[in-house]
């Protein structure tokens, strides 16, 4: 280098440190390059140290929510995880999970089902038992996203754990706590730290992603159903749209699977682990006990206030819906009418259906299900391109470990084909109406599993079953039924439909099952909680499975918020929906539909003795059926 060129580059800088130094200021230092995240095959890459995140709880003012009527808005606590580089100007969005039983539950009896004739609780043993929680934060979310570039946030809902207030089940005020703490992360609500000093969220981008499994899940439906800007996309897992369709059925009294006699109050109780919560919330506690109707089931006013429906044309957030073909807990339902909604929308959206019960997907096929949550959140939190929107938008599990992909759910090409029962407990495709009237007699002791073990008759059911099918059948949709009956000699107001599997091979694993030989009949999947039953084939006993079930109230044949008395004796026609499915009915199968009143574990249970009456060839089973490729 020439000697005047390395003269002049030692003279100018020496030059600016003199001139600096007669001003009184010192030489601005290099600034060090914000961080930020890092991005490679359209995906954010684990970059950030999960063991070096920075972890901090916040309480968050819930403004305008005063459900224990203190004199003071509602707060919840908000555990939150970040990288560490967010304290050097590296902005984040938010994967949050709100949840009312990060702090357990207490024991709380569920109410009696056995009733008198005029639906009033007979004495009985209230037996304790315990709500199945979602599963608990289990690291996967943290150990996974933190190190890619999103802060997790945990929140303690309204009447639980730390948090103030009185829990709800599901209403506007437990909506409002994680809705509250969206606002924080976007500057719209107080947060302060455990000596009350003000915290604020400068390390948020202001975008969140909420993801849950069962009440979990429900607050993102709800939570998505005000519209709270900032919350970009939900992740509802085995989630509930309506609460009256969690506790009830078409007018009728219903109890979520496992959970016989649960209800809204008791699940409130559950949760209410607050300090001082009975002596705070305990009037609350009454009131909902009192309002929520355990004797007609009529929807009200009260369930109204919880049924995310009403607001769906609200809903900005794209949505990613999760459940379990065999979830008996939040029923099927509870997904379906959600997805029709959406849909109608046209809100963006995508659906996984798998054959497991009450469940995070996570447990099976897990690669799969962080590859594509990966890319769902990084698409709508980050904006990248991870092309998850050009797949396939349904995924759906027809048996253990068989999933394919179609562009949407019910399956295109799906038509609802109708079945008629006719002479000799048959069901077929050409209606009967000739056929002659058939009865049973209500019981209250009996299960529907026992009910429909046998194809033969019985007294306290009606069977109906097609020949054997000639190839496999495929229903994917909400099935119903319509049934012309007439009731009388009793109490009972329920009908219930079972759509049941019929075969020698109903098992997953297709093993034929021989004579007397014992078997345990349960999904055979990953994350089955066991066997439905041991059961022994013999000479009057088919394998079975129940796919489906549906029930109605018949004092609410025309409306589920009006009950109309029936007159004895007098026919009438009633129609209602069965749980929606996606089921593959094989050939050498039979189909069957089975007719009965009480159902032991989810109705309430009238004194026995009502005869039911059937006109079969004036009623019909209606099924949603794929024509074309089943897979």
């Amino acid at each position: 280098m020439h000697p005047r060129k390395t003269l002049a580059k030692l003279i100018v800088p020496l030059t600016a440190l003199l001139v600096a130094s007669l001003a009184g200021t010192a030489p601005a230092a290099a600034t060090p390059a914000t961080p930020a995240i890092k991005v490679e095959n359209n995906a954010t890459q684990p970059v950030f140290s999960r063991a070096d995140a920075i972890s901090q709880t916040v309480f968050v003012e819930v403004a305008g929510t005063d459900s224990d009527n203190d004199g003071r808005p509602d707060r919840v606590a908000v555990d939150i995880l970040r990288p560490k580089e967010t304290d050097q100007g590296l902005k984040v969005p938010v994967i949050m999970e709100a949840s009312p039983y990060y702090a357990g539950g207490n024991d709380v009896a569920n109410h009696p089902v056995d009733v008198d004739a005029n639906g009033n609780p007979l004495p009985a043993l209230r037996a304790a038992s315990p709500k199945l929680a979602a599963e608990p934060f289990d690291g996967y979310y943290d150990n996974y996203f933190v190190p890619r570039g999103y802060a997790i946030a945990l929140v303690e809902n309204i009447g639980s754990g730390r948090a103030t207030g009185c829990p709800t089940s599901g209403d506007r005020n437990e909506t409002a706590g994680p809705k509250a703490a969206i606002d924080w992360l976007n500057g719209r609500a107080k947060g302060f730290d455990a000596a009350g000093n003000p915290v604020q969220a400068t390390w948020s981008t202001g975008k969140v992603g909420m993801i849950g499994v069962s009440y979990n899940g429900t607050l993102p439906n709800a939570v998505a159903a005000t519209g709270v800007k900032g919350l970009e996309t939900i992740v509802p897992i085995a989630a509930i749209s309506s609460w009256y369709d969690y506790y009830r059925a078409n007018g009728g009294v219903l109890a979520p699977g496992g959970f016989q006699g649960e209800d809204l109050d008791v699940l409130a109780k559950y949760v209410l682990t607050r300090e001082n919560g009975q002596e705070v919330c305990g009037a609350l506690m009454d009131r909902l006990t009192a309002t929520q109707d355990r004797i007609t089931g009529d929807y009200s006013p009260l369930w109204d206030a919880r049924n995310y429906l009403n607001d769906v044309n609200k809903v900005k957030a794209s949505v990613f819906v999760v459940h379990g073909l065999n979830d008996w807990n939040v029923k099927t339902k509870q997904f379906a009418q959600w997805w029709y909604a959406l849909a109608k929308r046209h809100v963006p959206r995508k659906i996984w259906l798998h054959q497991g019960t009450h469940m995070n997907p996570f447990n099976l096929r897990t690669e799969e299900w962080l590859r594509q949550l990966h890319g769902w959140f990084d698409h709508w939190l980050y904006q990248i391109d991870s092309g998850i929107m050009r797949e396939p938008q349904a995924d759906v599990e027809i048996a253990a470990g068989q999933w394919g992909q179609h562009a949407s759910w019910p399956l295109p090409g799906t038509v609802t084909v109708p079945l008629h029962p006719g002479p000799g407990s048959s069901l077929g495709l050409l209606p009967r109406p000739r056929t002659a009237k058939e009865s049973f007699v209500d019981q209250k002791t009996r299960t529907a599993e026992q009910l429909v073990e046998s194809m033969g008759a019985d007294p306290n059911r009606l069977a109906y079953t097609t020949e054997v099918l000639p190839a496999d059948v495929r229903v994917s949709g909400t099935p119903t039924v319509s049934v012309r009956a007439s009731m009388k000699d009793g109490a009972s107001p329920y009908l219930t439909a079972l759509l049941v599997d019929y075969g020698t091979d109903v098992r997953p694993n297709g093993t034929l099952l021989s004579t007397g030989q014992n078997y345990c009949y349960g999904q055979g999947i990953p994350g089955d909680t066991g066997c439905t039953v041991l059961r022994t084939l013999g000479t009057s006993t088919t394998p079975y499975k129940i796919v489906t079930r549906g029930w109605l109230d018949v004092r609410n044949r025309h409306r589920a918020d009006r009950t109309e008395p029936l007159r004895a004796g007098k026919e009438y026609s009633f129609t209602w929906d069965f749980q929606p499915t996606d089921y593959l009915f094989k050939k050498g199968h039979r189909l069957g539909l089975v007719i009965i009143s009480t159902d032991y574990d989810y109705t309430l249970r009238y004194p026995a003795g009502t005869k039911v009456t059937v006109s079969p060839g004036q009623s019909a089973l209606h099924l949603p059926v794929v024509l074309g490729k089943l897979f």
